[in-house]
């Protein structure tokens, strides 16, 4: 690791006060230049249990990076990854309040929810077919800590892969329902006008990989997905910001729809 022990604490220090007084600071490598990708994932977990220590659950994961478009922007050439804590989740007809976040903004994703336990370094695409229980149709709010979402890959990684709300659809489908999950459409609609479509395959071919990937990727730091973990394994298309009093609303080929309102 680049960086010490006391500069990783004073870092995951910063980006905490940074979401919960909703004041973003600079990218992290301008004031700590020797932060590498180790680093920032010792940061994310330090803040994740610090987060656990007061009592909030950890409810699943979040895939960042899964598109390659995104990957070569980045300059790197696999995906990161994010906690979502249990009081992430907003329900459908709730009004997120924009004024308690930096800069949000929302992605349209097929959440995963698991039936069993998936494997660690092994695990490949046909175990999490077999291990997801159904899928839903889901915005993710992200939100940087970032000043203005200048991020490079140990800015997003530290802050939790950009991790802030998830909406979860009501139409919980089995993938023995679909004809094929890679194939699945969706389009994105802010105020009723249409801002983009797009396919599951975006996600690394299929997001099932992505949740492949992000299982072997824990294994290496001991940890598991588990029965009843919802999985975001990336977005069908680009965000787009959030703004207060705006409606955002994702429609699936064969999954139903999902909404949530801005205040």
């Amino acid at each position: 690791m680049a960086s010490s022990e006391s500069e990783r604490t004073a870092i995951a220090k910063a980006l905490a006060r940074a979401e919960r007084t909703a004041t973003p600071i600079d990218p992290l490598q301008a004031r700590w230049p020797g932060l590498d990708v180790h680093d920032a994932y010792e940061i994310q977990r330090a803040n994740i249990e610090s987060r656990v220590a007061e009592g909030a659950l950890i409810r699943g994961h979040k895939v960042g990076l899964s598109s390659r478009a995104m990957q070569e922007m980045m300059g790197v050439d696999e995906c990161d990854y994010g906690h979502l804590m249990d009081d992430m989740f907003v329900f459908e007809g709730d009004t997120i309040e924009t004024a308690g976040l930096c800069l949000p903004r929302v992605e349209v994703e097929v959440a995963f929810v698991l039936g069993h336990v998936l494997p660690g370094r092994t695990c490949h695409v046909a175990d999490v077919l077999r291990a997801t229980e159904f899928v839903l149709p889901a915005l993710e709010i992200i939100d940087s800590r970032i000043r203005d979402w200048k991020i490079g890959l140990v800015d997003t990684i530290a802050d939790n892969a950009s991790s802030c709300r998830v909406v979860l659809g009501g139409n919980p489908t089995r993938l023995t329902d679909l004809d094929d999950l890679r194939r699945v459409e969706a389009r994105l609609a802010i105020d009723g006008k249409e801002v983009a479509r797009g396919c599951a395959d975006a996600v690394l071919g299929n997001p099932a990989s992505a949740v492949a990937w992000l299982a072997r990727k824990l294994d290496t730091f001991g940890v598991c997905l588990s029965e009843g973990d919802v999985i975001l394994p990336g977005s069908c298309t680009r965000a787009f910001d959030a703004d207060p009093g705006c409606v955002a609303r994702a429609e699936f080929d064969g999954l139903g729809a999902v909404e949530v309102g801005f205040a």
